[in-house]
C-alpha cells in the first residue's frame, strides 16, 4: 500500500486509510471484490439485495476470512427481514450498514448502539436532513451519471445541496474513476468517493471476462435509462436486448416478466407470501405503482443473466456514463493507489493557486 495517506472526516468514521468507496453492486459486490477493496485500503461493500439470508451469512465470513480490514453490508432497508439482517451484522461485527432506501429510526439505532456505522444512500438533500436526524452517521449521494438505479440530478448539483442540508460526511457517487474526481469531491465539501462501474471493471471483480472487455469497448453516449426493466429509471449499457426492451410494448414483456418472477421466486427461495410482502413493503417505501410492482423481480434475474453468466442476450448490464473513460483493468490496489495518489497531486496543484 501505498505512504500516501487523505484523511477526512469518512475515513476517521469506517477506520479505513483512504476515502474511496466501492458500491454495492448485485451479483457483482462479493467476498473477493470486497476483499480487495479493504486490503487495498478503501471501504469495500458486500451487495445482499441478491443474496438469500444464508448467503449473505456465507459471504461475510468468506470476506472476514479474506480480510481483517473493516467492511460494509448494503441492505434493502425495505425487505421483510431486514432486522434479521441487521443482527447477522452486529453478531459478526461488520463496520458499515450502507442502505439504498432510508431505514426506520429505530433500526438506526439499533446498529448505532453495536458502534456499526449507518450509512443510506439518499438522492435529494430533503431526504439526506431526514436520516441524519434518525441518527445517520453518513450519507452517500448518487448523481445522474450513476450507473443502476438512478436519479435525473447530475452529481455536480446534487451534491452541493446536500452538503448544505447536512453536516454529517457525505460520500459523492455518480461519475467518478479516478483521482481527479476525488480532488473535485474532496473541494465540493464531500468526504469520499464512491465508485461502482469502476470497481467492477477490475481483475478482482467477478464478472466474466468477455462481459468486461464489451464494458471496456463503450463509450460516453452507450449507456441508457430505462424504466422498461423494472418500472424505475436505470441506467445501463445499450444492447441490443435493452433496445427491444425499449421498443417492446408492455403487454409483449408481460410474459418475459411473469417467467423471471418465477426465477427469482426459486433462486431468491422466497414463498409467495413472502414475495407478496416483500413487494408491499417496497410499494409503501418506494411508491411504486402496482405497474412497476410487477417488474420488481426483472432486476434481479437479468442483471444475474448479464453479470454472473455472461449472456448479455437474455441480460442487462448495469453501468454509469464513466465507462466511457475506463479503458484497463487494474487489481484494486492498483486502483486505489493511482486514485489516491492522483488526488493529491491534483490537492496541492490547486492550493498552489492561493495568494
Amino acid at each position: 500500500m501505498i505512504a500516501q495517506q487523505i484523511r477526512t472526516p469518512f475515513t476517521d468514521l469506517v477506520g479505513v486509510p483512504h476515502p474511496v468507496v466501492q458500491t454495492g453492486m448485485g451479483w457483482v459486490s462479493g467476498p473477493r471484490l470486497v476483499s480487495g477493496t479493504a486490503e487495498a485500503g478503501g471501504l469495500g461493500i458486500l451487495a445482499s439485495a441478491t443474496m438469500t439470508f444464508e448467503e449473505l451469512e456465507k459471504a461475510i465470513v468468506e470476506t472476514k476470512n479474506r480480510t481483517d480490514k473493516p467492511f460494509g453490508v448494503n441492505l434493502r432497508a425495505d425487505a421483510g427481514d431486514a432486522p434479521a439482517r441487521c443482527q447477522l451484522l452486529i453478531e459478526h461485527g461488520v463496520k458499515v450498514a450502507s442502505f439504498a432506501l432510508a431505514p426506520k429510526p429505530e433500526l438506526i439505532a439499533k446498529l448505532k448502539e453495536h458502534d456499526i456505522v449507518v450509512m443510506p444512500s439518499i438522492g435529494a438533500a430533503k431526504h439526506a436532513k431526514k436520516v441524519a436526524a434518525w441518527g445517520a452517521d453518513a450519507v452517500m449521494v448518487q448523481g445522474g451519471e450513476g450507473g443502476g438505479h438512478t436519479g435525473a440530478i447530475p452529481t455536480t448539483l446534487l451534491l452541493p445541496t446536500v452538503l448544505d442540508a447536512v453536516d454529517i460526511p457525505v460520500i459523492a457517487a455518480g461519475g467518478f474513476f479516478d483521482g481527479r474526481g476525488l480532488a473535485a469531491a474532496l473541494s465540493y465539501g464531500a468526504a469520499g468517493v464512491g465508485m461502482g462501474t469502476r470497481f467492477l471493471l477490475t481483475q478482482d471483480s467477478a464478472v466474466p471476462d468477455a462481459v468486461k472487455q464489451l464494458y471496456l469497448e463503450k463509450g460516453l453516449t452507450d449507456t441508457v435509462v430505462t424504466a422498461k426493466v423494472d418500472g424505475m429509471p436505470h441506467r445501463m449499457l445499450r444492447t441490443e436486448l435493452v433496445e427491444s426492451l425499449e421498443e417492446t410494448s408492455a403487454v409483449r414483456r408481460l410474459g418475459p416478466t411473469a417467467r423471471r418472477t418465477l426465477e427469482f421466486k426459486k433462486s431468491s427461495g422466497m414463498s409467495w407470501a413472502e414475495l407478496l410482502k416483500d413487494g408491499r413493503a417496497m410499494k409503501k417505501a418506494q411508491g411504486r405503482t402496482l405497474g412497476q410492482m410487477a417488474l420488481a423481480a426483472n432486476t434481479p434475474t437479468m442483471l444475474r443473466a448479464g453479470l454472473v453468466e455472461g449472456d448479455t442476450s437474455a441480460g442487462v448490464l448495469a453501468s454509469g456514463q464513466v465507462v466511457g473513460v475506463i479503458d484497463d483493468l487494474p487489481t484494486c490496489e492498483e486502483l486505489i493507489d493511482r486514485i489516491v495518489v492522483q488526488a493529491a497531486e491534483e490537492l496541492r496543484r490547486g492550493s498552489s493557486y492561493l495568494v
